[in-house]
């Protein structure tokens, strides 16, 4: 089965063994495309149910497992991966009560190995660059795109460089990137201008640039919706909510529904709401003006996993859009955290970002959008000590402009024992 590049603007088309990330007659972004043709018929249920619980490689990974959609002409030995997804989807009656509806499952990518849903595109984009025989890889982050780096080129024995802002970058995340071995840059700039600055570093230097650009992260970000949709049984919900940053997995998951759609996975199209940050919401203002004259914004929010004013993926989220006849929405940290001290209460937790999820499901049903018997799939981007520090500022009440509705206020007391039963009784 052959794939090619193509530029999803002007259809150009280029050789995947080309190191490009965007069209060169007209500056568009590219997509992986595989011609299923006369295989596209094999590509059934069974065949991907009868792979699950397996123990080789490549197959035992929750990516790699959906190869022939992936990535099909690379070879098994030549994959790197850590068995990647496999992650859970919960059905949580008490999320769904908290929303307005009868039921939402929610997928929990912070289960992966570095605690986020990048492990899916890294494993795809480090197995490309292995395939390229790059010894450099790089990228901007606000922290889980570089934790996901790091590892998986200290896997595959590369030299990972990571672009971070000097401010606001959670620990947790920050922490993953210095241990895995990458070489970490901070600089006085946000992750907008970090973005610009690795993609023309990385093209005089001969680096490999792994942000979600990159055509192959989004290969792998697709498996989310083919794993999700085929621990549903391959019955596509009503809706798909996510959270919306650099839009590269809202660009993964229309081309991965269209794609199941097409070979007969799923017999119909959910629909996508995407869920943004108020102080980082682009994307839904450009919605709301029809998708003309775009603009980007300077970017504040507690959800820094989201904290994005110039998404790169755009044009390939508002095609996702028309795919699903999908929408975009907007949620208040306020609305963010109060989500996420649901979803930690429940005992699966998610870092600050993921809880747009959850926030945007109960502001659809709000405005009679989203209905009561709709069924809702939410996507769960990170794991949630990815931002202890949101989490303790909320449970403690210290967070500018927030007030915790759902705090779990720390108790203090002296080396009493009488004190100490006081208090929990």
């Amino acid at each position: 089965m052959s794939s090619i590049l193509q530029c999803m603007e002007c259809a150009q088309q280029y050789p995947i063994q080309r190191v490009i990330y965007t069209c060169e007659s007209c500056g568009g972004l590219l997509d992986v495309n595989h011609d299923f043709g006369a295989i596209g018929k094999t590509l059934t249920r069974d065949l991907f149910d009868g792979r699950l619980g397996a123990f080789e490689s490549p197959y035992n990974s929750g990516v790699w497992r959906y190869k022939e959609l992936v990535l099909p002409g690379v070879d098994d030995r030549a994959v790197v991966s850590r068995m990647e997804g496999n992650t859970n989807l919960y059905e949580l009656p008490r999320i769904a009560a908290y929303a307005g509806i009868d039921t939402i499952f929610l997928k929990h990518e912070g289960e992966n190995p570095t605690g986020s849903f990048k492990d899916r595109g890294m494993t795809t984009g480090v197995t490309q660059a292995k395939a390229l025989g790059m010894a450099r890889v790089a990228c901007a982050s606000t922290g889980n795109t570089s934790a996901s780096m790091a590892s998986y080129a200290a896997r595959a024995g590369m030299q990972g460089i990571i672009f971070l802002q000097n401010q606001q970058i959670a620990l947790g995340k920050l922490a993953q990137g210095i241990a895995f071995g990458a070489t970490c840059l901070q600089i006085n700039a946000d992750f907008d201008r970090n973005m610009e600055l690795v993609q023309e570093v990385s093209e005089r230097l001969g680096i490999y640039v792994l942000n979600s650009v990159n055509p192959f992260r989004l290969e792998g970000q697709k498996s989310i919706m083919f794993e999700a949709l085929q621990q549903l049984r391959w019955r596509a919900p009503d809706w798909i909510v996510a959270p919306g940053g650099n839009l590269g997995n809202s660009s993964a998951f229309g081309k991965g529904l269209r794609e199941m759609f097409e070979v007969g996975l799923i017999d119909r199209m959910p629909r996508l709401a995407i869920v943004q940050a108020e102080g980082a919401n682009p994307l839904y203002r450009h919605f709301r003006a029809g998708f003309k004259d775009f603009k980007p914004v300077k970017a504040e929010t507690i959800a820094t996993a989201i904290k994005i004013g110039n998404p790169v993926n755009l044009q390939k989220a508002i095609r996702t859009l028309e795919w699903t006849s999908g929408l975009v929405e907007e949620v208040s940290d306020q609305q963010i955290m109060d989500a996420k001290a649901m979803i930690d209460g429940v005992g699966i937790g998610c870092e600050p970002a993921s809880a747009c999820s959850v926030a945007g499901a109960k502001k659809l049903v709000e405005r009679g959008i989203i209905k009561r018997g709709d069924t809702v799939l939410g996507l769960l981007t990170g794991h949630v000590l990815k931002d202890p520090e949101a989490t303790i500022g909320y449970h403690a009440d210290q967070l500018d402009g927030i007030s915790p509705k759902y705090r779990n206020r720390m108790l203090q007391a002296d080396d009493d024992i009488d004190e100490i039963v006081r208090l929990l009784q």
